[in-house]
């Protein structure tokens, strides 16, 4: 469950974090955020929802391809 949580609180940070101006954000700003969402996709992966996704993405590669 810790995962999880973790999980929502990241993914509330990012949504904060684009909504954004874009000419407002430093360099260092864009890869804070590249970075948090990194940690979030590593969270996420392991779970049911991640394996999930990523099942959706792999059939989509493969029927695209």
């Amino acid at each position: 469950m810790l995962r999880i949580d973790l999980a929502v609180l990241l993914a509330v940070i990012v949504i904060v974090r684009l909504r954004r101006r874009t000419q407002a954000r430093s360099r260092n700003d864009e890869l804070l955020t590249v970075v948090i969402v990194l940690i979030l996709g590593l969270l996420v992966a392991p779970t049911d929802f991640g394996q999930g996704v990523l099942n959706v993405v792999g059939q989509v590669v493969s029927a695209a391809g």
